[in-house]
């Protein structure tokens, strides 16, 4: 496709869509803009952009598409600069934003002036961020929820999607309000909980110093989320606030339950609430990308002599995979240590999981 695309916001997920659409569409113009100059000199010299300005309105000017790559609190912002600006008859406006409806509610003023917005989320990401971590295939087999807000958008949102065919994602349509609902159950609710379980830990830091060491295992992957931009989850948080105040009311009701089984002892019911949890949770399709990063993981135990680590990176690198992190967690003279293996995807670590287990002594697993 031949046009002019404006990204405002180039960290990760906008540096990554600019990268997909040249890959997919090399004859258009990809144009960035970030507050951050340093960022925008970056992406340009990276070629995540073919250019960039200094202000919005000189990108926006003559745009096919804007997309707007930034928090939830910047966007609604953006959209009320974009509104008092004069843009191309037949642009495209969209966002990456975590929540729709209340950026939506700013953004049908669009319709007033013959202008198609359609809210976007793609979910997926990184540990990392910044356009340094940008790459074309971040979005790759992941979800990108469409939000169209009336028929004309509708129509139009297949012209975005072929905009976005380079991220290779999976587009599906909903509706704003739907798609709150989803991701504040699936994603933002349990943001919410990990970092409650972060500050328990905290609030009982001074009475037990040995919680930081024994904080490990479950606890570190069950909380690794609230490791994630506070600014980014406060403004969630207040975009998507109407859902959360009901999910903490149901989640609230629910652990009132189980402290009622536990003040009478009632097994039975223990039994029951941890046994539903295990049979639905081993149910998901939970292989796929979803609203909370993954993070695949493989835990190989090694002993403490020279060239182990080598050896293992070796053999992963002899058959084409690639490895995203690793960290030593033990290591101590005459103690086992433990190295962490992280990949982009469940098949690379199966793959990983079977050649090492094939071809290392060592004791490889998933935890």
């Amino acid at each position: 496709m031949q046009g002019k695309v404006f990204v405002i916001g180039l960290g990760l997920i906008g540096g990554s869509i600019a990268l997909a659409i040249k890959k997919e569409h090399p004859e258009a113009t990809v144009i960035g803009f970030d507050a951050r100059l340093e960022e925008m000199k970056m992406a340009k010299a990276m070629m995540v952009v073919d250019g960039y300005v200094e202000n919005i309105k000189g990108g926006a000017a003559g745009a096919d598409l804007i997309i707007l790559a930034t928090p939830v609190l910047v966007t609604e912002k953006l959209v009320r600069q974009l509104l008092q600006m004069e843009l191309k008859e037949n642009v495209i406006v969209t966002d990456t934003g975590s929540t729709k409806e209340s950026i939506m509610a700013q953004a049908v003023q669009f319709k007033e002036k013959g202008i198609v917005f359609i809210g976007g989320h793609p979910m997926a990401g990184s540990h990392k961020s910044g356009v340094t971590a940008a790459k074309p295939t971040l979005f790759e087999n992941a979800f990108y929820l469409l939000a169209p807000y009336d028929k004309r958008s509708k129509m139009k949102t297949e012209e975005l999607e072929r905009w976005l065919k380079g991220t290779r994602a999976n587009f599906i349509t909903v509706s704003p309000e739907e798609h709150d609902e989803m991701v504040a159950i699936i994603s933002h609710f349990p943001h919410v909980v990990a970092a409650s379980l972060v500050h328990l830990v905290k609030d009982a830091d001074a009475e037990y110093p040995l919680l930081k060491r024994l904080a490990a295992g479950g606890f570190r992957d069950i909380t690794r989320i609230a490791s994630s931009s506070p600014q980014m989850w406060a403004d969630i948080s207040i975009g998507n606030r109407e859902n959360l105040i009901a999910l903490l009311d149901r989640w609230t009701e629910n652990l009132q339950k189980v402290k009622r089984a536990l003040e009478e002892s009632k097994y039975d019911d223990l039994f029951r609430f941890y046994a539903e949890a295990k049979q639905y949770r081993d149910r998901l399709p939970i292989s796929g990308s979803g609203a909370i990063p993954s993070f695949y993981d493989l835990f190989v135990d090694i002993p403490d002599i020279p060239g182990v680590v080598s050896e293992i990176t070796n053999k992963l690198a002899e058959k084409g995979i690639s490895i995203t992190n690793i960290r030593i967690l033990e290591t101590r003279e005459d103690v086992y240590g433990v190295l962490r293996i992280s990949f982009r995807s469940e098949k690379d670590r199966d793959n990983a999981l079977k050649l090492l287990k094939e071809e290392t002594p060592h004791e490889v697993y998933i935890q």
